[in-house]
């Protein structure tokens, strides 16, 4: 956090060093980006990401879309460049129309971002042949998209969820879920409520992600052992 200095932010280990949420999943040879936040460009220049094919967008909460901008990169590796499709709800269509409106003037100037806007429900999808399943949860009153994705559920600002969104959960391998703190939190669940829905869903194995600095250091935080906090560059394979 900017201008903090509690021990969770001058931590030395690597794992204490939380950019903005997002993922990266890799299915049927291809690329999914879900969420592209203000460390975007920072993130694939560290994991060495060369293509992209498409972006999947939660919300439209500036820690979730801040990044777009950067996703230019991957339009102007291929010639003639390329649209990168985003995914989203309307909303948050909407939002991305609105923040970035230069990319949509009907005159662009060269080499802005270059997207094309593909609007999703409650109902399955796909892309490139990969099956995608929306899981709707609420961010106090925002309806968030999660996604699941063969055995991965990827859940993000959620604070409740309705019973019929949990049944789409259930049988998942992974599930990657928002636990922000450990004090309860308006719009998030904390610690103990993302236990609770992983006791719920019993996934094979859980990690947390979306995590302040007011959870603590990484090292010092004790969970069940199919449960574990994500950390920058983790990689999970299923």
């Amino acid at each position: 956090m900017i201008a903090c200095t509690c021990d969770v932010c001058r931590s030395s280990d690597p794992r204490d060093k939380r950019t903005r949420t997002s993922v990266l999943v890799e299915a049927e040879g291809s690329k999914l980006l879900i969420d592209a936040g203000p460390d975007l460009r920072q993130q694939m220049l560290r994991e060495g990401v060369t293509d992209l094919d498409a972006v999947l967008l939660t919300h439209e909460h500036m820690d979730h879309l801040a990044g777009l901008d950067d996703t230019r990169a991957f339009s102007f590796v291929h010639e003639p460049p390329r649209d990168i499709p985003i995914y989203a709800s309307r909303a948050t269509l909407e939002a991305v129309q609105r923040i970035y409106s230069y990319a949509f003037n009907a005159s662009r100037y060269p080499g802005v971002p270059r997207f094309s806007l593909h609007p999703v429900g409650n109902e399955p999808f796909t892309i490139s042949g990969v099956e995608i399943r929306p899981v709707e949860v609420m961010h106090l009153h925002m309806p968030v998209l999660g996604f699941r994705i063969g055995g991965l559920t990827y859940l993000t600002d959620a604070k409740t969820i309705a019973p019929a969104e949990k049944q789409k959960m259930l049988g998942s391998k992974v599930l990657v879920v928002n636990a922000l703190r450990k004090k309860e939190h308006i719009s998030h669940f904390n610690l103990e409520e993302a236990l609770a829905l992983i006791e719920e869903l019993a996934p094979d194995r859980a990690y947390l992600t979306h995590i302040s600095h007011l959870m603590g250091a990484h090292a010092t935080v004790r969970l069940p052992a199919n449960v574990a906090l994500a950390y920058d560059g983790l990689k999970v394979e299923l």
